[in-house]
């Protein structure tokens, strides 16, 4: 999580540009993935990407409003949280 925050989730909940509509996404998106563990917030990363309806409209408000997408953190996201990472 801490990943996120620093890449995607805080730099919005810290703006004072953020919509209050994409700020409210950032906080429910933040609560499903504290519901999860390790293996489930990298599923919930990689379903985000895959893009669902909510999630597609959700990221084109993202970068509508200047901010940084999952999409931008993959490459990171990729390398950091491989599956050495996700073995007890």
């Amino acid at each position: 999580m801490e990943f996120l925050h620093d890449r995607v989730f805080d730099p919005i909940l810290n703006s004072t540009s953020a919509s209050a509509p994409l700020k409210q996404g950032i906080r429910l998106t933040i609560i499903r993935m504290k519901e999860r563990d390790a293996v489930g917030m990298v599923d919930y990363f990689w379903a985000a990407l895959k893009g669902t309806e909510r999630s597609i409209g959700f990221a084109a408000r993202m970068r509508n409003e200047g901010f940084e997408r999952f999409e931008e953190a993959l490459e990171d996201f990729r390398i950091r949280f491989d599956d050495r990472f996700l073995r007890p």
